[in-house]
């Protein structure tokens, strides 16, 4: 990783968290991922070979940055934000990255865009997003992601609780293999067969 990428990487984790202990309101937080998850995707994506990448809650683009440096050139990392207000400061945060030409954001509601998705069009599948929506989402989550194609949930520890239909609903699927890794505030993979 070039020495700019980690410096902006860290510029925007100091960020996070200066503006998340001073903001009370949910809905502006930033909420990033830990940097050890950072570290984790990086690895799950450089396994897998991923390059079809899709992120459901953008932020301010920290988590995005580290999926696209991970994933390379030639890499495509779709990621989707309801917020214009964070999808305009992650545009400007890829800009400073020198890694937006891999990046491609969409600024909408997730559900509405995962409904135009073509099947097995994803590598590997990170979701950071409305957690109380994934069961919802399910149905176009796994035909979307391709056979052999990964997902990885936040927050799948902290959050426990709120994930739990949506985690018994992956693994009574049946053809996915599941595993819950406690990296950062918890990670939730599922494999599909």
């Amino acid at each position: 990783m070039q020495s700019s990428l980690k410096a902006l990487l860290k510029e925007l984790e100091a960020f996070g968290r200066q503006h998340d202990s001073a903001s009370a309101e949910h809905g502006s937080r930033m909420l990033n991922i830990t940097p050890d998850t950072g570290e984790f995707l990086t690895v799950l994506i450089r396994a897998t070979g991923a390059t079809r990448i899709l992120e459901l809650g953008t932020s301010n683009g920290y988590s995005t940055l580290w999926l696209a440096e991970a994933a390379g050139s030639g890499a495509v990392v779709t990621t989707v934000e309801f917020s214009p207000q964070k999808t305009a400061l992650a545009r400007t945060n890829f800009a400073r990255s020198g890694l937006q030409e891999r990046i491609r954001q969409i600024e909408g509601e997730a559900g509405a865009y995962l409904a135009g998705c073509d099947d097995a069009s994803v590598d590997l599948l990170f979701l950071d997003s409305e957690r109380r929506a994934y069961t919802d989402w399910w149905p176009q989550l796994a035909r979307l992601l391709r056979p052999g194609g990964l997902m990885v949930v936040d927050n799948a520890i902290s959050h426990a609780q709120e994930l739990a239909p949506f985690m018994q609903a992956v693994r009574e699927q049946g053809g996915w293999s599941c595993s819950l890794a406690q990296v950062g505030k918890g990670q939730f993979m599922a494999v599909k067969h």
